[in-house]
């Protein structure tokens, strides 16, 4: 039997929850093939993000969070966390 979709008539926001998830493996100045519109973290460590700017920040990040942060990319060098992007 197909699933039935109640939503299919209506747009997507922000807002909305994700519809697909994206394996992560850091790169150094590598872009995500895809944007995420956030982040869940799957194994506890730094996380090194880049922005559309082309700025890193890392930040300390605990298993089972989820980063409402939409990456450029996300650097090997700084990483030691495990990322799946969600979209």
């Amino acid at each position: 039997m197909p699933q039935i979709d109640p939503f299919t008539s209506f747009c997507r926001g922000l807002e909305s929850p994700a519809t697909h998830h994206l394996s992560i493996t850091p790169q150094d100045g590598v872009d995500l093939p895809v944007r995420p519109r956030v982040l869940r973290v799957l194994a506890s460590g730094d996380l090194a993000m880049r922005d559309e700017a082309g700025t890193v920040m890392t930040y300390a990040v605990t298993a089972g969070e989820t980063i409402g942060f939409s990456a450029v990319g996300i650097e090997a060098t700084g990483t030691t966390a495990f990322v799946a992007g969600w979209y």
